[in-house]
């Protein structure tokens, strides 16, 4: 996996359905080469494709805009990618209404799951976005954020973003799993082109539009059934949601895009505990054993990655916790872990 002492992911694969997307979504291409990415384009069926050679991860991350790809290419498959983030690397995943089975696979392997109904897709008729035409509201403004500087940045968007594509629900079992843009309490999932003949089974607040997952072995992934949503088209956009007043003249999808793909790739809200010491009050050395109800004395410092340099972390929301491994047998049965509000 990658180095520790330098988090940020340099190398990326990205695999396509079609290279037209390479100058349909050059903007958020260009913007992570500016940020000194080296990103390397695939189709999904290259006979040639591989993750790894000799042992050895050929790439830091992978950004999957391939949506329709029923098999990848070359060595590539489910439990490949799957390998790739358990290895502690990282992934982007964004589909359409045309995604196939393999990769809403990997979505729920993942933590998340996409609606079954293929023909379904996002609509909010109250939440859209005002366009010359209405059509079926699957053009949607979405404000909903998740309410994270590590994840979106200190700089609040203030813009809507714009989302076409198909809803995904979280995961409940899956605590690792966060909904950073939230559909509206008037958001279903269904056909736009036929009448309803049952009760959508996701509805409302119960949509995520965009999930990140922090694994625990750092792995960071973000998933989203808009692939537009990275699109120059939508980037550049004015956008009005329905009902305010309120007129953008650009969209928040590119801010958007730009800071969660900063977190995903350790820009950002990574960091390090080093210098951890512990003992017991009046003591100085640290002992083999604690006991019930000893008062010990904790430090550590904890440096937060800029993307650049190592910062020292500052906050007011960092927890300790100990855990007795065995009621029987204290002896080297404690772990100790380091617990953090926020994902990090």
């Amino acid at each position: 996996s990658f180095d520790p002492e330098t988090p940020t992911d340099r190398r990326v694969l990205v695999l396509l359905d079609d290279f037209s997307l390479k100058s349909s979504h050059s903007i958020f291409f260009n913007s992570l080469k500016s940020r000194g990415f080296d990103l390397e384009f695939k189709l999904a069926d290259d006979p040639t494709l591989s993750l790894r050679r000799y042992g050895q991860y050929l790439y830091d991350a992978l950004i999957l805009f391939s949506p329709s790809t029923e098999r990848f290419g070359g060595s590539l498959d489910l439990t490949a990618v799957l390998d790739f983030v358990d290895s502690g690397h990282d992934l982007i995943i964004a589909v359409d209404a045309s995604a196939s089975d393999l990769i809403k696979n990997i979505a729920t392997e993942c933590g998340v799951d996409f609606d079954e109904d293929s023909s379904a897709m996002v609509i909010d008729h109250k939440s859209y976005a005002i366009s010359g035409t209405e059509g079926d509201h699957t053009l949607i403004a979405s404000d909903d954020f998740i309410q994270s500087d590590v994840i979106l940045g200190k700089t609040k968007i203030k813009a809507p973003v714009i989302f076409k594509g198909i809803a995904h629900s979280v995961n409940a079992a899956n605590n690792l799993v966060l909904k950073v843009l939230s559909a509206s309490p008037s958001a279903y999932s269904a056909n736009p082109t036929s009448e309803l003949s049952s009760p959508p089974l996701l509805t409302g607040s119960a949509i995520s539009l965009v999930s990140v997952v922090q694994a625990r072995n750092n792995a960071r992934i973000m998933i989203t059934g808009s692939l537009d949503l990275f699109s120059n088209r939508l980037l550049r956009t004015a956008v009005q949601k329905a009902g305010s007043p309120d007129k953008y003249e650009k969209s928040g999808n590119e801010q958007f895009v730009t800071e969660i793909s900063k977190w995903v790739f350790h820009e950002r809200g990574h960091l390090k505990a080093v210098n951890l010491k512990h003992h017991k009050v009046g003591e100085t050395d640290e002992p083999a054993i604690y006991r019930i109800k000893d008062d010990l004395k904790f430090s550590v410092e904890i440096y937060e990655w800029s993307g650049e340099s190592w910062e020292p972390y500052v906050a007011d929301d960092v927890q300790v916790q100990f855990y007795m491994m065995s009621p029987y047998v204290l002896k080297d049965g404690w772990i100790l872990y380091l617990q953090h509000t926020l994902p990090v």
